[in-house]
């Protein structure tokens, strides 16, 4: 799906179509200006939640950080 039209009500209020409310299933959009047109991000119900997950494989796990202070403290004993 492309554009569609879609309309204001007198209270500023827009319907999604279906289509789209099913294909991105969010609750909430983030609507931003950008000058010369406005653009409707989805927003995860829990944004920070949603990113936590996305970035985990960048740290260490908890058994490499253990292992890494044992190995740390064997060769300080040394």
């Amino acid at each position: 799906m492309g554009s569609m039209l879609i309309n204001i009500t007198e209270r500023g209020q827009i319907s999604l179509p279906a289509e789209i409310r099913h294909k991105w299933q969010v609750r909430r959009l983030l609507l931003v200006d950008e000058g010369d047109r406005i653009v409707l991000r989805p927003v995860a119900d829990d944004p920070i939640g949603a990113v936590a997950g996305k970035y985990s494989w960048l740290k260490p796990t908890n058994d490499e950080m253990l292992a890494e202070d044992r190995d740390f403290e064997a060769d300080r004993e040394t």
